[in-house]
């Protein structure tokens, strides 16, 4: 299924409501949010309704409360989003994309290894099932 890509403050929002175990109250979004951007709670809500309308969330009203449940997996969203990057930032070139994260900050020679190791693996999966 193909995602509408989100704003960031609405990835924001999903982000926290991915993070806890659903459903999240209003005001417990309201809450983990604050810290970070000490949003109104009005701002949070119109947020949460907006992401309904997309098609992220299913809300439920529970007394004075709404709650609010993930329809988009995380990791299906992420890998639209990640496809999306690569094709529009990098011209669908994996080798290009990978220079740029070996060249960039924080890359070291254990996330290499790692990556090695993970491709060696996808490598010997595909041998496995031929």
């Amino acid at each position: 299924m193909k995602y509408q890509q989100l704003p960031e403050a609405e990835f924001l929002v999903m982000q926290t409501i991915w993070d806890q175990e659903p459903p999240v109250s209003s005001r417990r979004v309201a809450e983990l949010l604050d810290p970070v951007k000490g949003w109104k709670l009005q701002t949070v809500y119109t947020l949460l309704n907006r992401l309904v309308e997309k098609g992220f969330l299913t809300s439920e009203k529970h007394g004075w409360e709404r709650f609010y449940t993930p329809v988009v997996e995380r990791d299906s969203y992420l890998r639209q989003e990640t496809g999306r990057f690569l094709k529009e930032f990098h011209k669908n070139s994996l080798k290009g994309f990978m220079s740029a994260l070996v060249y960039s900050e924080g890359v070291d020679r254990n996330d290499l290894s790692e990556l090695s190791e993970w491709l060696d693996s996808l490598e010997k999966e595909e041998v496995d099932d031929v």
